[in-house]
């Protein structure tokens, strides 16, 4: 058995002080990935150049030793190798063109295609799996189908996702057709992460929470439940951590439905009442307010023991609720550090 502690969380195991890692945690708050960034040019330049990608994966390792790495990439990678143009606009995030009918579905490139765009993320893993210390395990991960596809509709972030849900009504087989072909890229996507090193998968759907009824379960849980077991099946035994962010109540269960082996948390979420309906179906990952990163202080230190004793009886990995913000003090994050490992 893996002596990583993330590992024997993910197996069901209660440790006694919990395996942590933060969403994010390669990013703008590091003096080191900016400087890293700005020798790369461009985000995307970033994304795709595997040397300084797996830099930058490696930066907040040295700084906090982390139990585990995130491969940096990002969830919009999957878009572009699907035919889709992206760019990225300062100070506003990313652009896209858009999908709108089932002409511009039909026009994206097979799924069989995405490897060509997409090998330097493969080369990133690959390098991050010879150069992490041995007891840092080494995450890999993609966008769910849902959230990818609020991007590829809208052409960009949206407070409500309303393009997508409007596309959802208007011609809900042309929807249904995307996030199809998205769930079979994602599929190969993170197939290609594992076969080159990741130890373990996230799904982050980040956009869940907008989903209702039985939406949430076509678009949230049926393909997080498919990729699962699609993964699962090609490489028994890899663990998965879902993220269908702000599901609130449909939280409980979404773990045994999907077959996730972990079941992240937003901070919208109370620890007391996921440890109580949430973690008798395995680990919980979460679930610290990322803005106390910021703000620091007493509250920080207090928030996380909070945490850390209301999960103490059950598998529990550290982590934020969502990613960490780029005005956090890297300071902050050693004091959380403290609170955490004693």
């Amino acid at each position: 058995m893996s002596q990583k502690p993330i590992l024997r969380a993910l197996k069901g195991e209660r440790l006694p002080v919990p395996p942590v890692w933060m969403m994010r945690q390669a990013g703008r708050y590091l003096p080191e990935y900016r400087a890293t960034r700005a020798r790369a040019g461009d985000f995307l330049s970033l994304c795709y150049n595997s040397e300084l990608a797996a830099e930058v994966t490696l930066q907040p390792i040295r700084r906090y030793a982390f139990d585990a790495a995130i491969l940096f990439a990002d969830i919009l990678l999957v878009p572009q190798a699907l035919g889709a143009d992206l760019w990225f606009v300062t100070g506003e995030g990313p652009r896209l063109s858009t999908i709108t009918d089932a002409e511009g579905v039909a026009a994206l490139k097979p799924v069989d295609a995405i490897h060509e765009v997409l090998h330097p993320v493969y080369e990133t893993v690959r390098i991050l799996s010879r150069e992490l210390p041995p007891e840092v395990t080494l995450i890999g991960f993609a966008g769910a189908p849902w959230t990818v596809a609020t991007y590829m509709i809208a052409g960009r972030g949206t407070p409500d996702q309303g393009p997508a849900h409007a596309m959802k009504s208007a011609d809900r087989a042309a929807f249904m057709a995307l996030i199809e072909r998205i769930e079979r890229a994602t599929i190969e996507y993170l197939s290609a992460q594992i076969s080159a090193g990741a130890e373990v998968i996230k799904l982050f759907d980040s956009w869940a929470g907008s989903l209702k009824g039985q939406d949430f379960d076509d678009f949230a849980l049926a393909p997080a439940r498919r990729i699962i077991a699609a993964l699962t099946t090609r490489h028994p035994g890899i663990p998965v951590i879902a993220f269908p962010r702000e599901a609130g109540p449909r939280y409980a269960g979404f773990a045994r439905a999907t077959g996730a082996d972990c079941l992240a948390l937003d901070n919208s979420v109370a620890a007391e009442w996921a440890a109580t309906e949430l973690q008798k179906d395995g680990c919980v990952q979460g679930n610290l307010n990322p803005r106390l990163l910021v703000t620091g202080g007493r509250e920080l230190e207090s928030e996380t023991r909070r945490i850390v004793q209301a999960f103490s009886n059950g598998p529990h990995i550290f982590n934020l609720g969502h990613g960490i913000t780029p005005d956090a003090d890297p300071d902050n994050v050693t004091r959380m550090l403290a609170a955490i490992r004693g």
